[in-house]
C-alpha cells in the first residue's frame, strides 16, 4: 500500500510535485492537499483526483509523509498549529521552504522527529527540476527513498550529506534558473542589435541553450572538453570564448554564487531566530 502523503500548502511548487508524482504512477488517492480556502482546492481536486482538506490537523491524520510547502515567513504558525497532531502520529516531515534549517523545524513541531530539507528549483513546474536534499539523522533509508520518489517525480534529486551544502544547492541550481533566463535577456539584445527580429532571436537562444543542456547530458565529456570542440583555432567561437572570459564572465558567476549562499545563510538566522 502506498504511503499516505499530505501537502501542507497547494501553490505551484506543492502541485508541481503531486502532479509529477501522479503522471509517475503514484496512486492519486494516497495524496491530500491542503489551503485555507476550497475555491483554490477545487481545481485540483477536478484536475488532479486527490484528496483537499482546509483543516491542516484533519489532513495530517492519517499521513504517512507531510509535505510542508507554505512560506517560510508562515512555516512557525504552520508548524505550531500541527504540533499536537504530528507529535501523535510521527509522520515524515520533508519541507521545501528555503532558509529553514531541519533542525529548527523538528523544534517547532516538537522534537523527535524524521526531518527531511528539499532545495527544488523552478524548472519543476515543468517537470525538468533539480533538488538537493538534506536528511536528519532520524530519516530511515526507507524514508530517504520515498523522498527521492517524491522528488524524482519532478525532475533531478541529489542528496547531501551536509546541510550546509544546501547553501551551495541555493547557488547552482535553486537561484540558477535565474541565471539562465538572465543569459537568454542577453542573448536576446546581442540578436537584436546584430539584426534579428526579436522573437527570432529569443527562440534561437532558448532552443540554443536546451540543445547544449541535451549534449551535456547525454555526452561523457567534460564542459571544458564540450566548449572546445564548438571551438575552431582562429574561429567564431574562439574569438567570443576569449571576449567572454577577458570580460570577468567566470569569476562573476563565482562571486554570484558565493553571494547567493551567502544570503542563504543569513535568511537561515533571520528565519530561525523569530
Amino acid at each position: 500500500m502506498a504511503s499516505q502523503v499530505t501537502f501542507i500548502g497547494a501553490g505551484n511548487m506543492a502541485s508541481a510535485i503531486f502532479g509529477g508524482m501522479i503522471e509517475s504512477g503514484y496512486p492519486r488517492e494516497a495524496i491530500t492537499a491542503t489551503s485555507p480556502g476550497d475555491e483554490h482546492l477545487a481545481p485540483l481536486r477536478s484536475r488532479y483526483g486527490i484528496h483537499t482538506q482546509t483543516d491542516n490537523r484533519a489532513a495530517i491524520a492519517n499521513a504517512d509523509v507531510v509535505v510542508l510547502a507554505v512560506k517560510p515567513q508562515v512555516m512557525q504558525s504552520v508548524c505550531t498549529e500541527l504540533h499536537e497532531v504530528i507529535q501523535a502520529r510521527k509522520p515524515l516531515i520533508v519541507s521545501v521552504a528555503a532558509g529553514l534549517p531541519a533542525e529548527t523545524l523538528e523544534h517547532w513541531l516538537g522534537g523527535s522527529l524524521a526531518v527531511i530539507r528539499c532545495m527544488p528549483n523552478t524548472p519543476s513546474l515543468v517537470g525538468a527540476g533539480a533538488a538537493g536534499l538534506y536528511a536528519n539523522p532520524r530519516v530511515s533509508a526507507a524514508q530517504r527513498e520515498l523522498a527521492t520518489t517524491l522528488m524524482q517525480a519532478v525532475g533531478l534529486a541529489e542528496w547531501v550529506d551536509d546541510e550546509a551544502q544546501l547553501e551551495a544547492v541555493t547557488a547552482i541550481a535553486g537561484s540558477a534558473p535565474a541565471y539562465f533566463f538572465l543569459i537568454f535577456e542577453a542573448l536576446e539584445a546581442a540578436g537584436i542589435r546584430l539584426g534579428l527580429p526579436a522573437d527570432t532571436a529569443r527562440r534561437l537562444a532558448q532552443q540554443t541553450a536546451y540543445g547544449a543542456a541535451l549534449m551535456a547530458q547525454q555526452s561523457d565529456q567534460s564542459p571544458d572538453q564540450l566548449k572546445r570542440n564548438v571551438m575552431s583555432p582562429g574561429g567564431t567561437t574562439e574569438r567570443a570564448i576569449q571576449v567572454l572570459e577577458e570580460a570577468g564572465l567566470r569569476q562573476a558567476f563565482l562571486d554570484a554564487a558565493d553571494a547567493c549562499a551567502e544570503r542563504a545563510r543569513e535568511m537561515a538566522d533571520e528565519l530561525g531566530k523569530r
